[in-house]
């Protein structure tokens, strides 16, 4: 148990740095190199972008093509190294609440695609609507749905637009928006308007919004390296893990291992920490397989993440649910809908005490912003005082500001804007 919970725990990415300290104390146990995968011999654009077809096609995703063509390696070859990049993200937000139907899907995939790295628009939307049959007007309002997407300004044709989009995220007062619109559309000629009223906290707003928007993922872009590969087989769901990244341990034993004490110490110590390794794994699959049975819907239907809480692993495991988050924390799960933390399948309980799931709250913050007045939208202080009264929790207004944020809603001043958009139309 000393030696299972901190390689339970470590990313598998530490996994081989770890064991090799443990060898440095032990004199009888050797490490081998895990097999570390690349993509360097692939096309360098294709761990980064995903073509209509694989991200939209349940039948033609490269994952179920590739488990029907190649061995259970080759598809961890082609996964095990995974670059969370820009279009990852964007992809991610492609959901029904924007895009609900399965054209206005496909179309918002090309527009991803035409996508720059530094987050600007640089396709051609006529060839988009052509190639989905519909007017150019049609594709350009699907990329407009855009300006909801996070990083802000992402999708955007050029850097006024950017601003723009940008600029609602802030939700300022209508006088200090309209001088900061003034401020994007004039970048050029700033200082003309220093003596405007308004201006220093229109200055203060302008030198926050961000070009090019998808600067953080240029600057801090970041590999993912996942325990757990589900993938269809034969029409059924798989579980496997990533043994390219597990070192290979052994045991030089010498010949007269049992004279000496302090060898048969060490040899003991050596087997045990080959068991946690050993331990490690099967504690892994399981939870791989409990995930896959009870988010069958989600790999196999496409269906959004079912209900579910660390207490229904951990019972099945035998473990205290404490066990089961250190297993989870920091561990990724690949398939062919893309790459996801172990912990976005759990609905981690916001209060212990009545078991009040960020799930649950989550919900009840789209079903309050649904049902709110369109004049006057709920602020995030408004939502707060209403989650606490109703689920008897205490939380922060930027608790639910994050959430708001993670679910794609609009700010309240945006929200106003657009359903006055909406009434003219």
């Amino acid at each position: 148990m000393r030696n299972w919970l901190p390689l339970l725990q470590c990313p598998v990415t530490d996994l081989e740095s770890r064991l090799r300290t443990e060898a440095e104390a032990n004199p009888f146990l050797r490490v081998a190199p895990n097999q570390e995968i690349s993509y360097d011999e692939h096309d360098p654009e294709a761990s980064d972008r995903i073509e209509d077809e694989d991200f939209l096609g349940a039948d033609d995703n490269y994952y179920k093509k590739d488990a029907q063509k190649k061995s259970i390696s080759d598809v961890i070859e082609a996964t095990a190294l995974y670059q969370k990049s820009l279009y990852d993200a964007l992809f991610e937000q492609i959901t029904d609440r924007l895009f609900p139907t399965p054209q206005s899907k496909a179309i918002a995939v090309s527009i991803v695609n035409a996508i720059d790295e530094e987050g600007f628009f640089d396709g051609d939307m006529e060839q988009i609507a052509a190639r989905h049959d519909v007017s150019a007007e049609f594709a350009e309002k699907i990329r407009l749905r855009f300006e909801r997407f996070s990083p802000s300004g992402a999708g955007a044709k050029d850097i006024c637009e950017c601003f723009m989009w940008q600029l609602r995220d802030y939700d300022p007062d209508e006088k200090t928006y309209q001088m900061v619109k003034t401020l994007i559309y004039n970048k050029e000629r700033l200082a003309s308007f220093c003596k405007e009223e308004g201006f220093s906290e229109a200055m203060a707003i302008f030198k926050r919004l961000k070009s090019p928007p998808a600067i953080d993922f240029l600057e801090d872009s970041r590999q993912i390296i996942p325990d757990i590969f589900i993938f269809t087989n034969g029409g059924e769901l798989e579980v496997e893990l990533n043994d390219p990244y597990y070192p290979k341990l052994a045991i030089d034993a010498p010949n007269d291992a049992k004279k000496e004490e302090f060898i048969r110490a060490k040899l003991k110590e050596a087997r045990d920490l080959i068991d946690a390794v050993d331990m490690r794994r099967k504690t892994l699959k399981k939870i791989g397989l409990m995930i896959v049975e009870r988010q069958y819907d989600f790999f196999k239907n496409g269906a959004d993440v079912a209900p579910m809480k660390l207490a229904n692993i951990s019972e099945d495991l035998g473990r205290n649910p404490s066990t089961v988050s250190r297993a989870i924390s920091g561990k990724y799960l690949a398939c062919d809908r893309g790459v996801f933390a172990l912990k976005s399948f759990f609905s981690i309980a916001i209060d212990e005490a009545n078991e009040t799931s960020t799930r649950a709250i989550k919900d009840y913050l789209t079903r309050l912003v649904k049902e709110e007045p369109r004049e006057k939208p709920l602020s995030d202080q408004k939502l707060l005082k209403l989650i606490e009264s109703k689920f008897s929790v205490k939380m922060v207004r930027r608790t639910v500001t994050k959430y708001r944020e993670q679910l794609g809603v609009a700010t309240s001043g945006e929200r106003k804007r657009l359903y006055l958009i909406n009434e003219r139309r």
